[in-house]
């Protein structure tokens, strides 16, 4: 779609409000079309939106289809939908029955990244840390980077920074299968694992889902320490953390502790310099090394990306310190998969480990998780047992269905008898408002507290009446 067709057309977005709706919808209005959406909820995104002259409705009827057609006569009007909208909303069978122009959220986002020389960051973890890395080095380094990611940017405070720039960075979803719609300059895997399990039936499928967007790639990034992508895909440019051997960038790690991570890093087996990252984890140190790696394919000058590594910080809920109470420590994490749990309680650990070396020798882990959906709930139970039982108390609070069906009535209380097994210490709580009435009988002094899901689970700092402090 051209600037001058763009301009004529209108987008109105059902359910405009989630992290990657929003995003487009903030570019969209960027680039000089005129947006409008509908959400049952309103919050910080639709906000800004609004702020920015969209219109906004907070119900899903067809009359604001109908509204929308009315005013906006002498545009051409597309209605987006992402895959979490169900077949049954008003709005979207309004406007099958009148035979409307839908488009799939992937296709504008699609249709957008053909401006730019784009950089795709895909991948089952990391992709919006890595997505934050990147779009942070270039804008650094290059000032001339625009970007559309499924979280808030800190260098942006934006999910969406779309200008009239040379290089986009896109975080693309694999989630529902449209992840073939994308063509990139550059194509990022983070990793490959078994997930949506709503749509993918097993390992297999997945894997095929992320080789049709390596064929639409220019080149192709690889992550060389995943087995999955090492051994299903083919690339010159793969990135380690364990090796410099047939990789062309690498960062050994030589320290990591809860401050920061000191590497040596490689370019195709030689010594390049000592790097000093200030993120923790080396799950977060391996979606750094992408983004230097993606950056140095480009072109940009390594003493310029040293330069710039200081300013890189974690998207919001990646392990983000949201406040002390009464001498307990919250952190908020996006955590919804057994392995992304796995990294996200050993980061905990090297924090608690700092603790002891102080004089808090009892500090405990407490780890609060909402599962994401019935049916991983369902394929992963045992693993989401075995990843929360190394927390020192587990509570699991009900399923957060994201609009999924529960025809085998599933339930958190399957992880917890499964966890319960291995550590003693776990309990099923009902929900956030319990945890949040209870907090000072199930919570100690000296805690570092890790609230962990992709649902509402975000809510309970608020519930709590945190400080930031």
């Amino acid at each position: 779609m051209d600037k001058e067709l763009l301009l004529k057309s209108h987008f109105h977005f059902i359910g405009i409000g989630g992290i990657g709706m929003s995003a487009l919808a903030m570019g969209l209005l960027k680039k000089g079309c005129s947006v409008s959406g509908s959400d049952l909820v309103r919050n910080n995104e639709t906000n800004k939106l609004e702020q920015l002259g969209a219109v906004i409705f907070t119900s899903q009827v067809r009359q604001n289809i109908k509204f929308v057609i009315s005013k906006f006569t002498n545009k051409l009007i597309n209605f987006v939908v992402s895959s979490a909208i169900k077949s049954e909303n008003e709005e979207l069978s309004y406007c099958r029955e009148k035979n409307l122009s839908i488009k799939h959220r992937s296709e504008i986002l699609a249709m957008l990244m053909r401006t730019y020389t784009a950089l795709s960051v895909a991948g089952s973890h990391g992709k919006t840390s890595t997505s934050t890395f990147l779009s942070t080095l270039l804008e650094l380094c290059t000032k001339d980077s625009s970007s559309i990611t499924g979280g808030i940017i800190p260098i942006y405070n934006s999910n969406c920074h779309l200008e009239n720039t040379k290089y986009l960075v896109a975080e693309v979803d694999e989630s529902d299968g449209t992840i073939n719609k994308y063509k990139s300059d550059i194509g990022i895997i983070n990793n490959i694992d078994f997930d949506h399990c709503d749509h993918f039936s097993n390992l297999s499928e997945v894997i095929s889902s992320f080789k049709s967007f390596a064929k639409n790639s220019k080149k192709l990034l690889l992550n060389f320490d995943c087995e999955t992508s090492r051994n299903n895909f083919y690339s010159n440019s793969k990135w380690s953390n364990t090796t410099t051997k047939n990789v062309a960038y690498a960062i050994i790690p030589t320290q990591i502790n809860s401050k920061y991570t000191i590497g040596k890093y490689y370019e195709n087996g030689n010594f390049i310099s000592s790097l000093n990252i200030p993120i923790p984890g080396l799950h977060n140190l391996s979606n750094i090394t992408a983004a230097i790696a993606a950056s140095r394919m480009i072109g940009i000058d390594f003493i310029e990306i040293k330069k710039n590594i200081k300013y890189l910080k974690l998207p919001k809920k990646r392990f983000e310190f949201r406040g002390k109470i009464d001498e307990r420590h919250l952190y908020d994490d996006y955590a919804h998969h057994p392995n992304e749990i796995k990294e996200t309680i050993k980061l905990g650990r090297l924090f608690i480990k700092k603790e002891h070396n102080n004089e808090c020798q009892k500090s405990r882990l407490i780890a609060i998780f909402q599962p994401h959906r019935y049916s991983r709930v369902k394929q992963f139970n045992k693993e989401f047992a075995e990843e929360l039982s190394k927390a020192d108390v587990i509570y699991v609070t009900s399923i957060y269905g994201a609009g999924e069906g529960n025809e085998d009535k599933i339930t958190s209380k399957i992880i917890t008898d499964l966890i319960y097994k291995k550590n003693k210490n776990v309990s099923y709580i009902n929900n956030y408002h319990e945890i949040s009435k209870n907090f000072y009988e199930l919570t100690k002094k000296g805690d570092l507290i890790l609230n962990m899901g992709a649902g509402d689970c975000h809510n309970f700092w608020s519930i709590l009446n945190v400080k930031n402090n």
